[in-house]
C-alpha cells in the first residue's frame, strides 16, 4: 500500500495495536488506515496524536541507534578475534604431530616449520618408544628446537593433541600427571623463543605434520 500516512502511522504503532486496527476495519467496514487513526487516537488520549506520534519516533530512532552500535560492537569484537588469530606477515608458524605403534611403542614424530620469507623446514624421524602422549611432546619439541635453531620470531605453533596442547598452556599447578619432563622441556624452549603462542587444531586441518610423523614410522630403523 502506498500510503505514507498510514507507513507513518504503522511504524509507530505497536503490534497490538496493529492487530486490534485490522480487526476494527473489518468490524466496521473500514480501511486500514482509517482503523488505524482511530487505535493510535484513541490510545493517545489527552497527549494527542502528534504528540504520540513524535515520541514514538524518539523512540524508534533510539532503539535504532541502539541496535546499530550493537552491531558495530559485535563487528568489532569479531575483526579483533580475527586479527588474533590470524598470524603477523613477519610471524613464523608451525605444526607438529606425533605417533606411536602400537600404543605404547614405536614412536614416529612430524612437524612443519615455516617462515615469513618462505623458509621451510620439515621433521620426520623415528623417536624411540613410548606412548601417543610421549610421541606428541617429543614431535613439539623438536619442533621448537628447530624454530631456535633457524631464528623464528612471533611463533605460533599448532597441533591436533588436546592432551599437549592443554597440558602445555594450563601449566605445571594443572598438567597432567607423568607429562612434567616433557612439559618443562617445552616451556624452557617457548620461554627462550619469546612471543610463542600454541594453539589446537582439529585432525584434518594437521595433515602435514601428521603425514610427516606416519612417514617416519613408515621408514626403516636407522635411516
Amino acid at each position: 500500500m502506498d500510503n505514507p500516512e498510514f507507513e507513518m502511522l504503522a511504524t509507530a504503532a505497536y503490534k497490538g495495536e496493529r492487530v486490534a486496527a485490522r480487526r476494527l476495519a473489518v468490524r466496521d467496514q473500514l480501511s486500514e488506515a482509517q482503523a488505524l487513526l482511530q487505535v493510535l487516537t484513541l490510545a493517545a488520549g489527552a497527549l494527542g496524536l502528534a504528540r504520540l506520534l513524535a515520541e514514538r519516533e524518539q523512540l524508534r530512532q533510539r532503539d535504532e541507534e541502539r541496535r546499530l552500535a550493537r552491531q558495530a560492537a559485535a563487528a568489532h569484537k569479531l575483526a579483533l578475534r580475527k586479527a588474533s588469530l590470524q598470524p603477523l606477515a613477519t610471524a613464523w608458524r608451525g605444526w607438529f604431530d606425533g605417533s606411536a605403534h602400537p600404543n605404547p611403542g614405536q614412536i614416529g614424530i612430524g612437524a612443519l616449520l615455516c617462515g615469513p620469507d618462505g623458509q621451510r623446514v620439515a621433521i620426520s624421524r623415528r623417536a624411540g618408544h613410548g606412548s601417543s602422549s610421549d610421541a606428541e611432546y617429543l614431535a613439539l619439541t623438536a619442533l621448537l628446537e628447530a624454530a631456535g635453531s633457524t631464528g623464528a620470531t612471533e611463533l605460533t605453533v599448532y597441533g591436533d593433541s588436546q592432551v599437549v596442547v592443554n597440558d602445555v598452556n594450563l601449566g605445571a599447578a594443572r598438567g597432567a600427571k607423568g607429562l612434567e619432563e616433557h612439559r618443562a622441556r617445552v616451556v624452557s624452549l617457548m620461554a627462550a623463543l619469546g612471543g610463542v603462542q600454541l594453539r589446537w587444531v582439529p585432525r584434518h586441518r594437521n595433515g602435514e605434520a601428521d603425514r610427516l610423523s606416519q612417514q617416519a614410522i613408515q621408514r626403516p630403523p636407522g635411516d
